[in-house]
């Protein structure tokens, strides 16, 4: 009987333990590990815990968040302008300034974007002497770069309309003062329309051209041919930006600044 008594209550207790853990199972939620954290975080949250480790001095950590944002397909000028700023504090030149350069064309008229990309890039190595351009030319890229494709393809349309409306009343006016306005508003109009339908083709073809990148790489040397065992002809540095004008194989041709041209392994350089 005694051992019958004993052996009731051991088992009461076993089951009331497991009743016990059953329960606090259901209790608590189960704990997530950081990729599966990561995994199930919304791109707010991935933005909030990337601007709360800024702020905080984790740049490494932020960066990561802001990469997992990147890595689910989605973009932005701010994305691009906090993942170079992270990436800069975290002493990665080559990835801030390729950051830097994407975000640029997205907005090219930030001025704060310009700024730092200024400075990332006064940290290169390579002190490249650029090739001077004529001077209208290079005043007229930057005005283009005042806005964006988009605002100026907005711009285009809303001269467009002036256009047809000016040209409506050229028409329509019966007075010859209404008209001679109407006329020479048009052509005004006119070429205020393929202006800046000039300027939005302009930005659109620099924001989807994959000739220009960067320098990944420490340092890497410049070769004379796609070949390993080349001449070597100059060596570049992390955040020295150059034009790719060919590809062999595994094998890319750039061009830099003072039109030095070379051949280099694609994987020490990404486009931007």
């Amino acid at each position: 009987m005694k051992r019958l008594t004993l052996f009731l209550i051991l088992l009461s207790g076993i089951l009331c333990a497991r009743a016990q853990e059953s329960a606090d199972s259901l209790a608590q939620p189960a704990v997530l590990t950081a990729p599966e954290q990561l995994a199930e975080a919304s791109p707010d949250q991935l933005w909030d815990r990337a601007n709360t480790a800024y702020i905080n001095g984790d740049y490494h950590v932020a960066a990561e968040f802001y990469d997992q944002i990147l890595a689910r397909g989605l973009s932005s000028m701010k994305l691009y302008y906090n993942l170079a700023n992270a990436y800069f504090k975290e002493g990665q030149l080559g990835r801030s300034i390729l950051f830097y350069h994407r975000a640029l064309r997205l907005a090219p008229g930030n001025d704060d974007i310009r700024y730092n990309l200024s400075v990332a890039e006064a940290r290169t190595k390579d002190n490249i002497e650029q090739i001077p351009e004529f001077f209208f030319t290079e005043w007229m890229r930057g005005v283009r770069r005042l806005m964006s494709c988009t605002a100026w393809s907005v711009f285009s349309l809303a001269a467009l309309v002036c256009a047809l409306a000016l040209f409506l009343a050229y028409l329509l006016a019966q007075r010859l003062p209404l008209r001679k306005a109407g006329f020479y508003g048009t052509l005004v109009a006119a070429a205020v329309f393929m202006l800046t339908s000039w300027f939005a083709m302009g930005e659109r073809r620099e924001m989807l051209d994959d000739t220009q990148a960067v320098v990944m790489s420490l340092s890497t040397a410049v070769k004379s041919s796609p070949d390993k065992s080349a001449t070597d002809l100059f060596v570049l540095h992390e955040g020295t930006l150059v034009e790719i004008t060919d590809r062999l194989d595994n094998w890319c041709e750039i061009t830099i600044a003072d039109g030095k041209k070379g051949w280099l392994e694609c994987k020490t350089v990404e486009t931007i």
